[in-house]
Parts: C-alpha cells; structure tokens; sequence
C-alpha cells in the first residue's frame, strides 16, 4: 500500500482487530467513542488505516481466529478530534472534532478482507493530547479489540458508557518526518495488558518513550495472539513488514494452545525470516516467564534453549528479557507479582534492559 510511504503510526498504544461482536440489531445505527494519546505533537495530515479482518485467534479460536473475514458492515459518519483530557471512565468531548471522510464521502460500505484509509485531513495537537475516534457504523458481523486497555465508550439512550463495542483504527497515521519507523509485534504482553487503562505504562511505551520522537512507533500487540497466527502470513504480518525494525515476542500462548516445540520455533523462525525478506531488522526476544510448571516448563525451557542457540543467530540481534522481569536466578519461569503480564513496575524494567540495545539499533538505523 502506497499509504505507509507516506504516514506512520502517532500513538504508543495497541491496535488491530482481535475479535468480532454481533449487533442486536444490524439494521441500526451505532456510534463509539476511542481516544489515543498523541506521542509527537504538531500539526500533521492525519490519515486512518483500518482492516476488515481479524489479525490473531481470541482465545480458544472459537468465535473468531486469525484471517477470519468479516462480513460487508457500513460505516455511516466518522469523525477525529482533539481532546486536551481524558478519562478511563467519562467520554470527553473533543474541543474541534473533524469530519473524515473515505474517497471524499462521508459514508462508506466496508467489503469483506478490505483495507482502508481515511482522507488526509490537517490536524494540530501538542503531546499527550488525545485523538477521539468517532464513528458511527451498522452491520450483522463488526471487526473489534475486545482487550484494548485505552477509553472506549458506545452512545446508549443518549449516554456515553463505557464498552469495547466500538470501531478502532489499525493505525492513527500522520505524515511526519522521522528517522525510523519501530514495531513491536507480540501477544497481550506487547499490547500493554497488564498496566492500568490509559496509563501507557507498558513496556514499549515506556521505551518508546526513552528512545523519543525522532521515530515513530507501532504497537502490533495483541492479546491472545500467537506466533502461530502471525506464521499465518496474514494480516497482521503484512502490517509488520511496513517498519523498519521491529521486535518480536511470542511464545506464551503458543505453548498454552500449539503444544509442539518445534511448530512453535519453526513459525517463529518463519516469522523473522520473512520479515527479513522484506526488508525489516528483527529484534528477536526470549520467551518471557509465566509461572510455568511441568510439561509446560519443559517446553519453556525447550523453546528458549533453541531460541538462544538457533533463531537469535539468525535474528539480526536478540535480547533475553528473562533476567530482567523474572523473580530470580532461581527461579526464572516465575515472575514478582505471578503473573505473565508485567506491571508498570515490570514493564519499566524490561524498557531499561531492552533501552540499551533498541538505541544502538536505531542509532545505526535511522535515515
């Protein structure tokens, strides 16, 4: 897509379509709410990527999967404002809200398997300031983030209340100059789940953060997620193959639903291999601990063994986040707070071990 020559990703928080709702009604009309902080203020044209197919499995696979194609839904009015505040409880309403618009209409009917943009329109906003995504669709099946930690809300009996039922953005894209484009790809972990709602206290914001605004960055986490479903070749891998450095985390769920060691490090030597192909340097990272026991700890181990002395050579470079987040030497399968999603206290500390090696990549990186 021409499109990501020109735009790069302006918030540090997750995006992309986890899971799929089903509207009480399809014939009405609903209306959401979302807010993404700005990371680089400034007054850019703004253009919004959306996708009509689901990029990773939600949970069991049940419901919806990885490249499961969404039905055609419409999307009947959207708009993108500024907001000087924001709540993870109250919608606030944006100062100046601008109308998007989709091939110069206001409306548009969204195909199955499709991939679209909102047109260019200007925007000015300082730092921290927050994007609301409004828009108002109808349809039988809608493309969602069930996990999204950032505000959401849906317009009930003329109220703002809090749920996930809206439509998110693949990307909040604007034409800044930078000198590098960063991805993150992973699960839940690299989405942020873990830390509280609009705190933007996971671990790649904060090293996002401490690495600054000479780059742009696009978290491609996603709760769930496998490295299973990227291996796919779908979706979610053509995303990350628009970056120029991009690190990947998977492993906890793959263990939790594949089952098979050398599946598990066959996709994930599929995954940087292809990202290679096109272009992109790939930061390959250990498995994180989770609290394993048992066969699971076997295949832990399993995995990370063959990561450290198979896929990191292969990698352009590597970083074992285990010692930074792990309870201690002894007990590196556990974490502090037992749990597998970092807290901001442990997302800050994998930001600090990883900040060394991400600003020696980027430095010899950027253009």
């Amino acid at each position: 897509m021409d499109y990501f020559k020109t735009y790069v990703s302006n918030t540090l928080a997750g995006s992309g379509n986890q899971h799929i709702f089903f509207p009480e009604n399809p014939d009405a009309v609903y209306t959401g709410r979302v807010y993404y902080k700005v990371f680089a203020g400034g007054t850019y044209n703004y253009s919004l990527l959306f996708s009509n197919i689901i990029d990773s499995t939600y949970s069991n696979g049940a419901v919806s999967h990885a490249n499961l194609v969404c039905d055609q839904w419409e999307l009947v009015s959207a708009s993108l404002g500024v907001a000087k505040v924001c709540s993870a409880t109250v919608a606030e309403d944006p100062i100046e809200a601008f109308p998007l618009t989709f091939g110069g209409k206001t409306a548009k009917t969204v195909m199955p398997a499709e991939f679209f943009t909102s047109d260019p329109i200007s925007i000015t906003c300082e730092k921290d300031d927050y994007l609301c995504l409004e828009v108002s669709y109808r349809g039988r099946m809608i493309p969602y983030h069930e996990e999204s930690i950032i505000p959401c809300f849906i317009r009930e009996n003329g109220e703002w209340v809090r749920s996930k039922h809206a439509i998110f953005a693949g990307m909040i894209g604007c034409d800044r100059p930078v000198a590098l484009r960063v991805g993150y790809l992973g699960d839940s972990i690299t989405q942020g789940i873990g830390v509280a709602v609009n705190s933007y206290d996971h671990w790649n914001a904060v090293l996002s953060e401490n690495l600054g605004t000479d780059y742009a960055y696009w978290n491609l986490g996603l709760g769930f997620g496998r490295g299973h479903d990227a291996a796919s070749d779908g979706a979610w891998l053509f995303k990350a193959r628009q970056v120029d450095v991009i690190t990947v985390c998977y492993g906890i769920n793959d263990i939790r639903e594949i089952h098979d060691v050398d599946i598990i490090c066959g996709d994930l030597k599929y995954i940087t291999e292809t990202l290679q192909k096109a272009g992109v340097k790939v930061v390959l990272q250990s498995v994180p601990p989770a609290d394993y026991t048992g066969e699971k700890l076997d295949m832990w181990n399993a995995i990370n063994h063959r990561i450290r002395t198979e896929l990191a050579p292969i990698a352009d470079y590597f970083f074992d986040v285990i010692p930074t987040i792990s309870l201690d030497a002894d007990h590196p399968q556990n974490t502090p707070i037992g749990n597998c999603h970092p807290d901001a206290k442990g997302s800050g500390r994998w930001a600090a071990g990883l900040y060394p090696l991400m600003k020696d990549v980027t430095d010899k990186l950027r253009r």
